[in-house]
């Protein structure tokens, strides 16, 4: 089980984000949802995870 990435989260990790003006990070859907709507960001899926990520 990986954690967020996200300062203060304990969830389980789920997406990874494809970030061009930084690190790639993993993270729950929650944060991620809220990273996807930043022009450029690509979310996709973590294996094993895709039924939490439309």
């Amino acid at each position: 089980m990986t954690q967020c990435a996200e300062d203060g989260c304990e969830n389980e990790a789920a997406v990874e984000l494809h970030i061009p003006w930084d690190a790639n990070r993993e993270v729950c859907p929650d944060h991620a949802r809220v990273w996807a709507q930043k022009d450029g960001v690509v979310p996709a899926p973590l294996e094993g995870h895709e039924d939490k990520w439309p």
